[in-house]
């Protein structure tokens, strides 16, 4: 975030701020990073260039034969949306679930979700919470979302059939999303994970973004904003950790990173694969920036995450 954003959301040095003037940035920090927009936020300009490209895939997501998914229908404030798209075979049984990024939605994934159309895959694309057409007013960063991940597994076996093979796939957000749900207890047809991206806990995640983008003391907010989040949302950020949950998967683990990124650290994949257990690969993909793997090449993107398939999916 650059300064101009910071003095718009009316925050001064900390230095000049008393208690009540502290939590009253906090809670305006808060709000911004939280709370749910109902936009998708332009992209960064380093990948403007793939624009083109980009509603290309999103028009054909709009023109492929879909199917809309729900979990808790009669529960307003936890209702949540998905897309199915069935693979052109018919008879096909594997499923890719996908997890979008930070304040995005499945649409956003359109170009994955052709990649692995193409690849001969069902493809789910849910709504995270706060996001697109799910419910929700507050972003939880992945946290709550991976229970309904686990949740969306067991529709799929229910709509697909009990001899489903599933793949979860993130990227961003979603790459932390599907990190944390490898930690969870999982049907045995899910068969591997793939992150791109992903931050190794939200803590981090939030201090890094503090001092780089915003120019302010993590040691100073991340306190005040974690208790707003856990009056709000009902959990500590110090919960919301891929690495905590890493380390009970007990599925392949593809991990994927940009060499370049600056939104999540490089860092953090190192983190991330050393706590997840065999088997497992990584990915750095040389001079991309923050989820700009794929668009550099998506052939090679594809035959990567082809190769890692592949091997591990019987």
């Amino acid at each position: 975030m650059k300064k101009k954003n910071l003095i718009g959301l009316g925050i001064v040095a900390p230095v000049a701020l008393g208690i009540s003037g502290l939590t009253a940035a906090s809670a305006k920090l808060y709000d911004y990073a939280f709370r749910r927009v109902d936009y998708v936020p332009e992209t960064s300009a380093d990948k403007q260039k793939y624009a083109d490209d980009y509603y290309n895939y999103v028009n054909w997501f709009h023109s492929v034969s879909s199917e809309q998914w729900t979990l808790h229908p009669s529960d307003l404030e936890n209702r949540v949306e998905a897309t199915f798209i069935h693979a052109a075979n018919e008879q096909a049984k594997t499923t890719v679930v996908i997890a979008h990024g930070y304040k995005g939605n499945g649409e956003t994934m359109s170009n994955y979700a052709k990649m692995f159309y193409d690849m001969g895959y069902n493809v789910l694309l849910p709504d995270d919470r706060a996001h697109g057409n799910s419910s929700g007013d507050y972003i939880n960063f992945g946290w709550i979302d991976r229970l309904d991940f686990v949740e969306w597994t067991h529709s799929v076996i229910n709509n697909v059939g009990e001899d489903s093979k599933i793949i979860m796939f993130g990227v961003s957000m979603g790459g932390a999303t599907i990190q944390m749900t490898s930690g969870e207890n999982l049907p045995p047809q899910v068969k591997l994970m793939i992150s791109d991206c992903g931050y190794s806990d939200l803590r981090s995640e939030l201090a890094y973004l503090l001092k780089q983008q915003f120019h302010l003391s993590p040691t100073i907010f991340v306190p005040i904003i974690d208790a707003i989040n856990h009056h709000r949302m009902g959990f500590s950020i110090d919960d919301v950790s891929s690495v905590k949950q890493l380390r009970k998967n007990t599925r392949p683990f593809l991990f994927i990173h940009g060499e370049k990124d600056v939104y999540v650290p490089t860092y953090m994949v190192d983190e991330c694969f050393e706590a997840c257990p065999e088997p497992k690969d990584i990915w750095i993909v040389p001079n991309a920036s923050h989820a700009e793997s794929f668009w550099m090449d998506p052939k090679a993107y594809q035959a990567k995450v082809q190769q890692f398939i592949n091997k591990y999916l019987s």
